[in-house]
């Protein structure tokens, strides 16, 4: 007699899933059970936008001041008003501000933008030269490059003056834009050289067989593809020459010098005790570079992120 053995028939109820639970194929998701408690992340959001708040508020404060007291009268723009709203609204600061320093806007727009374009150019022929050019001592003649950034302007102003009258370049906005061009060398070939060591490798050598040299390929492969990298150097160049004032009082002078220079004389000068003329005069002197980063303020962020991978 054979007697058959009949495997044990598995329950299909076993392996069933209760409904609603998550992560199951083809049930519905219980959202009380997945989704966290809204409270605690309302409260942690609200705290952080009330941080963020006071944040901004702290930071506008000097720029309520400024604008507020450049609409008031001379009598009064008193520091005992400074929060107060003016009594009556005038232009008559911002007209005044305007004749005195008009003049001295025009010479730093000289100034800053071949300063700007120059040492950015410069900054990119050396970044790729020791990105891409191994040559021996490269190591070497970045770091020497890199000195050029801790030396302060007071250790060295006596000897370039020495040096400016030697050559015999004009005081004035020759001298200032040879100034800033030669102190901008360092911080943009620290900018383009982290760059260019993001640019992939097989770019570099498609053109060297397709018998472009090292110049040929510079021009037509890199600096097409380097537009981040010279957003931030221009923006960051601009910045620096125009808030210069060390070198604007060894170098110019109130005839020939930047707005830096003359809007301290205006502060110092026969308008001292009119503090709206004044105002009115920081707001004239800061606006171009304010303009410059909310336009150009994203591609500012982006570009210099862009060269952050390698170093």
């Amino acid at each position: 007699m054979t007697t058959t053995t009949t495997g044990a028939v598995p329950d299909p109820r076993a392996d069933a899933v209760p409904a609603g639970a998550a992560g199951t194929p083809g049930r519905p998701v219980d959202l009380r059970r997945t989704t966290a408690r809204p409270g605690r992340f309302s409260t942690a959001r609200t705290l952080r936008y009330a941080a963020l708040l006071a944040f901004v508020v702290v930071v506008l404060i000097p720029v309520y001041v400024l604008f507020v007291t450049s609409f008031k009268g001379s009598g009064d723009a008193t520091p005992a008003r400074a929060w107060s709203l003016p009594q009556l609204w005038t232009l008559d600061n911002w007209q005044a501000a305007w004749t005195a320093l008009s003049p001295a806007i025009a010479r730093s727009v000289q100034m800053v933008v071949p300063a700007a374009i120059i040492s950015a150019f410069l900054g990119s022929l050396n970044g790729f030269v020791l990105a891409r050019w191994r040559f021996r001592g490269a190591d070497l003649v970045f770091t020497l490059i890199l000195f050029g950034m801790f030396i302060p302007y007071q250790a060295v102003m006596i000897p370039l003056t020495q040096l400016v009258l030697g050559l015999g370049i004009p005081s004035g906005i020759p001298s200032l834009i040879l100034l800033h061009v030669v102190y901008g060398i360092p911080i943009t070939t620290l900018i383009f050289r982290n760059y260019y060591m993001t640019v992939p490798h097989e770019l570099v050598e498609a053109a060297r067989v397709d018998g472009a040299g090292m110049l040929r390929t510079y021009w037509s492969v890199v600096l097409p593809i380097s537009v981040p990298s010279f957003v931030v150097v221009l923006i960051w160049q601009f910045t620096s020459a125009w808030n210069d004032f060390l070198f604007a009082v060894f170098f110019s002078s109130s005839q020939n010098g930047p707005v830096t220079l003359a809007l301290n004389n205006l502060a110092n000068g026969a308008l001292l005790q009119n503090y709206g003329v004044s105002m009115a005069g920081a707001l004239f002197a800061s606006l171009p570079t304010l303009v410059v980063y909310i336009i150009l303020g994203k591609y500012f962020i982006g570009g210099l992120m862009s060269g952050s991978v390698k170093g």
